[in-house]
């Protein structure tokens, strides 16, 4: 699915400078107020109890249902102020509410910061490395459904010690997503392929999938290690 929205860097779409910044520009403003929202939400619910006790199942799904909307439909991530208003739903609500029940709030915050650190440090080296991860794109589908797999395994020997195993595997998946969806963002002369400068919305998205999926794994390595 992804595929449809790249292009390849010898294409138009990217040879104008300024259209590239300018997509760069609105993908990273789209993501810091998604990022912030979260923490919001995050903070509210580590210091005010009595969100904790409300049933957020409905809205569990509903979220689920906008990203794939937003992932699959065009017209939808395109169409302003819609597209706005469906992604702002997921970036207020997508934090899984029972993590908040079963970490402590030291855990969560340490975890927070485990994740800006190594955010940044990612895209730091996404945007210096002439290392080309957007060719493997096969290799990172892959490395995805080898989580999945190993994710099923996880839920039927429910040991302690596979948990941990999971959730080193799963860092270090989503930390290379971090890095290819970033490049794929960034394009330049030394990435195969670039997301198209019209799909900002579905790059914040991408981005913003990444940093809350490693995020929820850092917490659970660190709640694990405990």
């Amino acid at each position: 699915m992804r595929s449809l929205l790249w292009c390849f860097e010898d294409d138009n779409c990217f040879n104008d400078a300024a259209i590239r910044r300018g997509f760069i520009r609105k993908v990273y403003l789209t993501l810091m107020i998604q990022l912030l929202v979260t923490v919001g939400i995050i903070c509210a619910f580590l210091y005010w109890p009595a969100l904790k006790e409300w049933t957020w199942t409905n809205y569990w799904v509903a979220v689920m249902v906008l990203i794939m909307a937003l992932s699959c439909c065009d017209n939808l991530r395109r169409q302003v102020p819609l597209n706005f208003i469906a992604l702002g739903f997921p970036a207020a609500y997508l934090f899984d509410i029972s993590v908040c029940r079963c970490f402590e709030a030291e855990a969560v915050l340490w975890a927070v910061g485990a994740t800006a650190l190594v955010s940044f440090a990612l895209s730091l080296f996404a945007m210096q490395s002439k290392w080309d991860f957007t060719a493997a794109n096969g290799c990172m589908w892959v490395l995805g459904w080898t989580l999945i797999s190993f994710a099923l395994l996880c839920a039927i020997m429910r040991s302690q010690y596979i948990y941990i195993v999971y959730a080193c595997l799963g860092t270090l998946v989503f930390s290379l997503y971090l890095v290819f969806d970033t490049q794929l963002i960034l394009g330049g002369k030394h990435r195969r392929y670039a997301i198209s400068p019209e799909e900002y919305v579905f790059a914040a998205l991408s981005l913003y999938l990444d940093i809350i999926s490693l995020f929820l794994l850092l917490l659970q390595l660190i709640g694990l290690c405990r």
